[in-house]
């Protein structure tokens, strides 16, 4: 081995998965000239052997690809269409044999943005070629050692290929392998244990399988309840300390990927980490899952023992950071693993910018995007407290549903629209709050479990309904108006209104809960009684801070294309008259 060369760039990505992959186009998008290199042992073509479990995504990873890397057209023209989100519950555990034998939450219509499916391996295979015609340079090696230098000094990665070493010099290294842990494992940077994550213990069993009969889930015909399809949403199925996915993965060959997330607890990992073992596990669990499966053509099984794990820092200040995977993971119900991405590569990118452009505030902003990635990781782990205990209990799941979706959709959503989470300013703000309504949503959760020991039925709460609360609220309708007026550009969302209103609707769902499920004590008990308030003072915090930027944006146009627009127009003569044409030939 010897060492043939040595190569300096602005940024080098380790791994070009879905999150490295992204991370490159973002920067080479944002930041004129700058030099990126990738490093990954796989070549373009080994990326279609490296499936994963389909990427179910939401609103937010769908904005990153569609609007931050331009790729609608790609993904409309490759991928499919994720129609919202199906639950799905067994009336009796016993007899689950088709699809009428379960409660469902039915996603009812198209959803006001756009969410897709991904076929990772695809998407990884068609993005990294197109990084590399932008300019990124490949290496595909394995790494052998990171230098971490601190602060601003360059650092070195040495990777073998084939024969021959080669080291890779630059200021800025972000570690998105994946599972190898390549920065995690050097900087004792990793936590595991559950104890450090809210309890989080599971692990997860999943197969594609291509050409099933559609028809055993869902014929497609529904003409009184939906103007969407069922089979192109996410399906959750839900039992005893498990749920499972039901997605497509591929629009060509009509593939499928069914996988469970199984809690060790109540299920141990010797009941479900082969195949035969998980066949037969949904053939005693849920039969119509097992029949479907038995239609098609099986390509792969995949185990993965343990699922959750997070990172004590994901923004260095020596320039160094942990994006995917190799930062953290968790319960991928609600899509966390590419919301997650997604905040973390516009963060990381601006970093960079404003330390390659030697702005005065990058430090600044470099530790406010760390702690909020953090806060949003402790947040997106804490969905996943005592949930092992709830997951069967369709009437007490679906109010956690609820609850979780009205903060999705009223706080992480415009948050992203908006580019409220690259603003310090808001970010303080908002780390001041958070541990406030979490410790609600956390005692909610215990409150819960009390409810499935004692059995108790307290209705089956629908998140597309908007006859449950009050003035037509439900909690995947946007509560800003950035989407009739297209305020996509930065701070032009006003989340202090959905904030408002997400506020005073968690407080009116709290009193609601604790009505149906403990009654009038419940309702009048000091303790929920605090909660309330305190949710209702949120509200009013918000509806002030509101005021404050309205006031402070009311000279910025709603949209500054318009604007342009509607002045250019002012101009505008009508004239009647064609063009002179020239002669054919001519």
């Amino acid at each position: 081995m010897y060492t043939t060369q040595v190569s300096e760039y602005d940024v080098i990505v380790l791994g070009t998965g879905f999150a490295g992959n992204c991370q490159v186009r973002h920067l080479l998008l944002k930041i004129p000239n700058i030099r990126v290199a990738l490093i990954d042992p796989r070549l373009e073509e080994d990326l279609e052997e490296d499936f994963k479990p389909g990427e179910s995504m939401i609103e937010i990873g769908t904005l990153l690809l569609s609007k931050e890397l331009g790729l609608y057209d790609y993904i409309v023209e490759n991928h499919l269409p994720k129609v919202g989100s199906n639950f799905h519950w067994p009336k009796d555990p016993t007899q689950t044999q088709s699809t009428d034998d379960y409660y469902h939450i039915w996603c009812n219509r198209q959803p006001e943005l756009d969410s897709t499916q991904i076929n990772s391996a695809r998407f990884e295979q068609d993005l990294l070629h197109m990084n590399k015609e932008m300019g990124a340079s490949f290496y595909k090696g394995h790494v052998v050692a990171v230098d971490l230098t601190s602060g601003d000094a360059l650092k070195t990665v040495k990777i073998q290929l084939g024969n021959e070493n080669i080291e890779l010099k630059a200021k800025h290294i972000i570690d998105s392998a994946g599972r190898k842990f390549i920065i995690g494992r050097k900087t004792d940077n990793l936590l595991f244990e559950p104890e450090n994550l809210d309890g989080a213990n599971t692990g997860s069993a999943w197969v594609r399988v291509k050409g099933v009969d559609r028809n055993i889930f869902h014929n497609g015909y529904d003409p009184f309840s939906a103007t969407c399809s069922h089979y192109y949403a996410g399906n959750y199925w839900f039992g005893y300390g498990h749920w499972l996915w039901m997605v497509p993965t591929d629009k060509y060959t009509e593939e499928i990927s069914i996988g469970i997330i199984h809690h060790h607890d109540m299920i141990p990992a010797c009941d479900i980490n082969t195949q035969e073992k998980f066949y037969a596990f949904l053939k005693a669990n849920h039969t119509n899952l097992y029949k479907l499966l038995n239609t098609g053509d099986k390509l792969d099984f995949h185990y993965l023992p343990r699922i959750t794990h997070t990172s004590k820092v994901i923004l260095s200040p020596d320039n160094w950071y942990v994006l995917g995977d190799a930062a953290c993971s968790f319960d991928i119900f609600y899509s966390s693993g590419t919301t997650m991405i997604s905040f973390g590569i516009e963060s990381i990118t601006e970093i960079i910018r404003a330390k390659l452009a030697l702005e005065p505030d990058a430090e600044e902003k470099r530790s406010a995007y760390n702690d909020f990635s953090i806060a949003y990781a402790r947040q997106v782990n804490h969905l996943m407290k005592h949930r092992a205990q709830q997951l069967g209990h369709a009437s007490v799941m679906s109010w956690r549903i609820y609850l979780e979706h009205m903060w999705i959709f009223g706080l992480s959503l415009p948050m992203y629209v908006g580019k409220w989470f690259l603003d310090p300013k808001y970010i303080r703000a908002y780390l001041k709050k958070a541990p406030s309504i979490q410790r609600v949503i956390s005692e909610v959760y215990e409150q819960c479990n009390k409810l499935v020991d004692r059995g108790a039925n307290i209705g089956l709460i629908d998140i597309y309904r908007a006859d449950q609360l009050f003035g037509n609220y439900t909690p995947v309708k946007p509560q800003g108006d950035y989407l009739e007026n297209t305020k996509f550009e930065p701070k032009h969302c006003n989340i202090f209104a959905s904030l408002k209103q997400t506020y005073f609707y968690t407080a009116i769902w709290y009193i609601l809960f604790q009505w149906k499920g403990f009654g009038l004590l419940g309702v009048l008990a000091p303790r929920h009684l605090y909660n309330f308030f305190r949710l209702l003072k949120g509200a009013l915090d918000a509806a002030l801070s509101e005021k404050a930027y309205l006031q402070e944006t009311k000279h910025m146009p709603t949209n500054t294309e318009v604007a342009k627009m509607r002045q250019e127009f002012k101009n505008y003569r009508y004239r009647a008259q064609l063009q002179p044409r020239c002669e054919v030939g001519n």
